[in-house]
């Protein structure tokens, strides 16, 4: 690649930025290089920290989930209580133990009836509604079948 030719100038020392291009240029050697053995399955090279929560089951991210909320909570909820208690002058152990144990209780309580009511509701069976017009008959036989031996017996009950 050829540097557009600059006219030259008389009585001024040639510039210094435009003769290190001029080098640069001249300079005949490739810009690329691709290495051509393969890369190995497992290196040597130790596993490097990714940025975000690390991965985990679907059941740890509810339970992580479930931890934070209940932390954010009970601390809003044991911050007012406090501010209360310091306003009245009056912090008694036992209504510390009610006021900011009380809420925590509470909250885990409920969310474990709210796991428990949600495994119930998957383990029901779908709903189905039928809506017909005129005369229907419903036939709800159901047939079980069991398939034994060498010989490939099957047996319908």
């Amino acid at each position: 690649m050829q540097l557009p030719e600059q006219p030259a100038q008389t009585g001024q020392p040639a510039d210094p930025a435009r003769q290190l291009i001029e080098e640069a240029f001249a300079i005949e050697r490739p810009t690329s290089f691709r290495d051509g053995t393969p890369v190995p399955a497992v290196g040597t090279t130790p596993p490097v920290a990714q940025p975000g929560r690390p991965p985990m089951s679907q059941k740890a991210t509810d339970a992580s989930a479930l931890m934070l909320a209940t932390g954010a909570s009970s601390l809003m909820i044991g911050g007012s209580a406090s501010l209360v208690l310091l306003a009245s002058g009056y912090a008694d152990p036992a209504v510390c133990a009610i006021v900011l144990g009380g809420p925590a209780v509470i909250v885990l309580a409920v969310s474990r009836l709210m796991r428990r009511a949600k495994e119930v509701v998957e383990a029901a069976p779908a709903t189905h509604h039928h809506h017909y017009r005129g005369d229907v008959t419903i036939d709800q036989r159901s047939i079980n079948s069991r398939t034994r031996g060498l010989g490939k017996t099957t047996n319908n009950y």
